[in-house]
């Protein structure tokens, strides 16, 4: 891949992630219910980011601070630097949250994470996508990385949740196709795992009924947890949507979006899987400008920041 198209596909991982997290909160909101049922673009309101986006450049920054040399010192070390100083975190995970007291308490990952009352929760799912962007390809590095990354938060099916989107973007980033990229995240996924169990119940779900209005009702009533963020409903929802959706940025946007429940986690999975695939340059503009920059609206460091600056400094880390 020439380095032009490394920067257009991390781009589009990174910017789809955005997209999918800003399209989704919004659209789950009493006003857009009430203005439009059904949400089909952004209006002329501004946008926001939420904790996938900016947790998502946390794991970035950790990534490019330590030069792609990953560890769980590297993550620990970002952790600390960028956000422990924080005195809350406005929209945050459970998950996270409960990590950064742990962090406080001088506790170090695993045991952040194992020691975790939310501990099978999406977070670690919704910031595993610059993982999978450094490392295009491979496959075996991007479930190592994931793992790193998420342990810091997560256990079991919170880690093999991130392990499934890195691997999943990891497999977009080279061209991998959809039923590729699915059966990557599979692969990664233990056998006996509650993940696992209803990651395959989605697959059934969208080879019995195929079309989105069909799979739309058992996709939320038979995956539906008690605890609205966990893994194995979230994640494996956003899979069958990223499955429907055909390759279709756009459509899998307004999919996922649309879905209720935890959507802009599943809207960030979804976008940055449909964003490496594509690349920048087949995602509207005018949805790239709008997500762009960061709020800052959980993570304070994040407010600002160019998704297409870190984009290049991710690519240029990609073996």
């Amino acid at each position: 891949m020439d380095e032009r198209r490394k920067v257009d596909k991390a781009f589009g991982a990174l910017a789809g992630l955005a997209i999918g997290d800003s399209f989704g909160d919004a659209s789950r909101t009493e006003a857009n219910h009430q203005r439009f049922g059904i949400t089909m673009d952004f209006t002329a309101e501004a946008s926001w980011s939420t904790d996938d986006t900016e947790f998502a450049l946390l794991t970035a920054q950790a990534l490019i601070d330590c030069g792609g040399q990953f560890s769980t010192e590297a993550v620990v070390a970002a952790w600390e630097k960028y956000i422990l100083y924080q005195e809350d975190f406005h929209r945050g995970g459970s998950s996270e949250i409960e990590a950064v007291v742990n962090l406080k308490r001088g506790l170090k990952p695993p045991y952040t994470g194992m020691y975790n009352a939310y501990h099978h929760s999406d977070g670690a799912a919704m910031r595993a996508a610059p993982i999978g962007i450094v490392c295009a390809g491979d496959l075996e590095k991007a479930a190592r990385f994931a793992q790193i990354d998420a342990e810091v938060s997560h256990f079991r099916d919170g880690v093999w949740g991130a392990q499934a989107v890195a691997v999943g973007v990891a497999c977009a980033m080279v061209g991998g196709g959809v039923d590729d990229v699915i059966a990557a995240a599979k692969s990664v996924i233990p056998g006996d795992s509650w993940f696992y169990y209803t990651f395959s119940k989605a697959m059934a779900i969208v080879d019995q009924y195929e079309t989105l209005e069909e799979c739309w009702v058992p996709l939320h009533t038979e995956l539906w947890t008690t605890y609205k963020a966990a893994v194995p409903e979230a994640v494996s929802q956003a899979f069958a949507l990223f499955r429907l959706s055909q390759g279709d940025f756009r459509r899998g946007v307004i999919y996922s979006g649309n879905f209720g429940r935890d959507a802009d986690t599943i809207g960030a999975i979804v976008g940055a899987l449909l964003g490496a695939s594509v690349g920048a340059a087949q995602i509207p503009p005018r949805w790239i400008e709008k997500t762009r920059y960061p709020t800052g609206t959980c993570l304070e460091f994040t407010k600002g920041k160019d998704l297409a600056q870190i984009a290049q400094e991710l690519a240029e880390l990609m073996d």
